[in-house]
């Protein structure tokens, strides 16, 4: 089967008061098989819609019957808009957007680093429209969830120098391990991220989530997704740590593991 094209959704509008509207870019493929729920992947952090993850889910759902959609967040891939513009509350709105307009029925949520903080803001969002029974939110898979990222993973760690960056120019170029830096972290990516911080507040879903983290991840500490874990305490919840994982947590038996999670809660979607 060919692969689904681009497609896009303006977010944000002048005439509503928005200074930056963008086109959010997406792909989707329509489900094959009826009453099967779709999967919604959300990215990492400076990732897009073309990983290694995103991408296996692809052929996954392909072969399933499922329907799945995906996309970039502004500033990311193949999406309009700055990166530097972007914030938590703005990749909030569009995933939000893209999953309200874009998806219909049950869905299966997945996100990866920073898209697992954006998928249980997302799951909190709905639910306080739709109240819980009405959730359309079946399940979730979060690889290594980045948490609090803005405070837990960025500035708790800054030292003088970087902070002292930051102030004096708004924005703090941060080597990036993986060599596709530096990162671009803006003071107003900070600022904005502590309003949406889950802190050590107990969290409901409402369907049961699997996390999968790497013990050898040197971006999001293991202990962190253990903690998830109690705060999670309303759902059903499986935690698999990979000993020898890392953050990206992308090679071919890792990506066996992300598929078999999902594989997993669609079963139990049907007992």
């Amino acid at each position: 089967m060919s692969a689904p094209q681009k497609q896009t959704l303006l977010v944000g509008n002048h005439s509503q008061g928005d200074a930056h509207p963008r086109e959010i870019a997406f792909k989707q493929r329509s489900a094959a098989k009826s009453g099967l729920p779709g999967l919604f992947w959300m990215n990492g952090y400076m990732s897009n819609m073309e990983g290694d993850k995103a991408l296996a889910l692809d052929g996954w759902a392909t072969e399933k019957g499922c329907g799945y959609t995906r996309f970039d967040y502004s500033g990311h891939g193949v999406s309009g808009g700055a990166f530097r513009d972007g914030t938590i509350s703005r990749w909030l709105e569009e995933s939000l957007a893209v999953f309200d307009d874009q998806t219909a029925g049950p869905q299966i949520i997945c996100g990866s680093s920073m898209g697992g903080w954006l998928a249980l803001l997302l799951t909190k969002t709905h639910i306080a429209r739709v109240g819980l029974n009405n959730s359309r939110i079946k399940g979730l898979v979060l690889i290594a969830p980045a948490i609090d990222m803005t405070k837990a993973l960025m500035w708790d760690r800054f030292d003088d120098a970087a902070r002292a960056e930051m102030a004096a120019t708004g924005v703090y170029l941060r080597p990036s391990i993986y060599g596709d830096g530096p990162y671009e972290i803006t003071a107003e990516l900070i600022e904005d991220g502590m309003s949406h911080l889950l802190g050590d507040d107990l969290i409901e879903t409402g369907c049961p989530v699997h996390i999968l983290q790497g013990v050898k991840d040197d971006t999001v500490p293991w202990h962190s997704s253990v903690d998830l874990v109690a705060r999670l305490a309303q759902d059903d919840v499986k935690l698999t740590l990979v000993k020898d994982g890392d953050h990206r947590l992308s090679r071919p038996n890792d990506l066996a593991l992300l598929l078999r999670a999902v594989e997993t809660l669609l079963a139990r979607y049907f007992s």
